[in-house]
C-alpha cells in the first residue's frame, strides 16, 4: 500500500486569456512546486500532469509548429535542472488567429534522489512561432512511496 507524501498545484493562469504571453523557442516556466519526501519508502516516486493552453497569432505560421514541455527536478530549468520529461507535439489545429489547442501531459519521476524536499518546474517553448499562450496553465504533483 503506497504512503501518499505530499501533494501540491501551481496554477498559473485559470482560464482563458490569460497570460496572453508570446511563446517562442526559449523555454518559458509556467509553474514550480517544492514537495516534501521526507520519510518515503524505497520506491519513491512522483506523478504530475501539466496543461497548457496554445493560441494563434496574427501571423499564421508558414510551417506546422511544434510545443515542447519539459518538466526538470531542480531549479533553473532545461540544461540546469534534471529533465525528467519531454514532450514535442506537433499544433497541426492552430491554423487561425483565433484557434487554440490545449495540451495535457501527464508523466512521473520513478527512483528520484531523495534529499526530503524535491522541487520541479515546468517548461513551455516552440519550435518555430509566432503563438501565444493563452490560458489556462497548470502543473501539480504528487509524491509517493512504498
Amino acid at each position: 500500500m503506497p504512503t501518499y507524501l505530499d501533494a501540491q498545484i501551481s496554477q498559473n493562469s485559470g482560464s482563458f486569456g490569460s497570460p496572453l504571453i508570446p511563446v517562442t523557442s526559449t523555454p518559458a516556466l509556467f509553474g514550480t512546486l517544492g514537495l516534501i519526501t521526507a520519510g518515503a519508502g524505497p520506491n519513491l516516486r512522483v506523478q504530475f500532469k501539466a496543461t497548457v493552453t496554445i493560441g494563434g497569432s496574427l501571423i499564421a505560421p508558414i510551417v506546422v509548429p511544434s510545443v515542447i514541455i519539459e518538466i526538470v527536478r531542480g531549479l533553473g530549468g532545461p540544461g540546469v535542472g534534471t529533465t525528467v520529461y519531454r514532450a514535442v507535439m506537433p499544433l497541426f489545429l492552430i491554423t487561425t488567429p483565433t484557434s487554440t489547442e490545449v495540451i495535457t501531459i501527464v508523466g512521473s519521476d520513478f527512483l528520484p534522489p531523495n534529499p526530503g524536499f524535491l522541487t520541479y518546474q515546468a517548461f513551455v517553448s516552440l519550435t518555430i512561432g509566432p503563438l501565444n499562450r493563452v490560458g489556462p496553465e497548470s502543473f501539480n504533483a504528487l509524491a509517493a512511496s512504498d
